[in-house]
């Protein structure tokens, strides 16, 4: 797999500039990153290692390698459904039932044990950096930057609301408005406890829905857009509404008649590529469970 690199040709306005401003100036490292470049001699000016406050000549070319580094994760044989992958990015459609990562409640059998098995398997080398999450009972889109720039950068992205994270759930009940949002604050109900819940002093929480469907048999299908991403965000949202996801055992009841858990699915993922610059647009389809839930449910005729 080829590094990570990135390049700059150096023009007659900034050849006073040392190479560290110039690298501050036109790309958005952080710096931590800026120190690791530094540390390990990673830059280099016309294919010659070169020294942080050195300065060049009009058409020199600056190449900047990220550094190379590895996860230590234990790898198990756990399928991974890759969408879409480069040298920057990995972003798989999770299948329910795997954490994303070792917890206390769950030292392995996770995601990140079985992408270490996926990388060991294919000759590749990154260190695994979960840009999203998702909750254990919840399928699709995962991102994973294989680099420390690609991670700050998303983070950057995702905090002005320049990633687009859209969710399809079918919900108990008809959802009578065909869009609306969720402005509610949601923390933890009991410190110790996992479930959360619509909290006068919690966190800010924003979601979007649009009805996509609806049946007689009482159930909605919904696309759902997170302008937050706290967890269980979308769960917690729509049981305080009223109409819980189907199959959610903590904020609704079981439907196992129907599916085995809650019946949320992470479909469609958009942001700027930090590396590239280009705009990436995934989707991830349906898992097995969640279409047999809608064949079922389909089986009465639509309002």
């Amino acid at each position: 797999m080829n590094e990570s690199k990135f390049e700059y040709m150096i023009t007659e306005s900034d050849k006073e500039l040392p190479i560290k401003e110039l690298l501050k100036r036109n790309f958005s490292f952080s710096s931590r990153l800026m120190t690791k470049l530094k540390v390990n001699n990673l830059v280099q000016l016309n294919g010659t290692l070169v020294k942080m406050y050195e300065k060049g000549k009009p058409g020199d070319r600056i190449t900047v390698f990220l550094p190379k580094e590895q996860s230590e994760f234990e790898p198990e044989n756990i399928p991974i459904s890759v969408v879409y992958e480069d040298d920057d990015f990995l972003i798989i459609n999770k299948q329910p039932g795997y954490v994303v990562h070792p917890t206390k409640g769950h030292p392995c059998h996770t995601m990140a044990n079985g992408i270490m098995k996926y990388m060991l398997e294919n000759h590749k080398h990154f260190k695994i950096r979960f840009i999203n999450r998702l909750d254990m009972d919840t399928s699709g889109l995962l991102a994973i930057a294989k680099n420390s720039h690609c991670q700050d950068d998303l983070s950057k992205q995702m905090s002005v609301n320049r990633v687009m994270k859209k969710y399809l759930a079918v919900v108990n009940g008809i959802l009578l408005e065909e869009e609306g949002t969720v402005d509610l604050p949601i923390d933890k109900e009991h410190e110790d406890h996992v479930k959360r819940a619509v909290t006068k002093d919690g966190y800010p929480s924003v979601t979007h829905y649009k009805v996509l469907e609806r049946f007689k048999t009482g159930y909605t299908l919904v696309e759902l857009v997170l302008e937050t991403g706290r967890t269980h965000q979308i769960r917690v949202h729509m049981s305080h509404m009223g109409h819980p996801i189907v199959g959610d055992v903590l904020y609704g009841e079981a439907s196992v008649w129907l599916i085995e858990r809650q019946a949320l699915h992470a479909r469609y993922l958009s942001f700027r590529h930090p590396v590239t610059n280009q705009f990436m647009e995934l989707e991830a389809p349906l898992p097995e469970d969640m279409q047999a839930l809608l064949d079922k449910i389909r089986g009465v005729q639509k309002i």
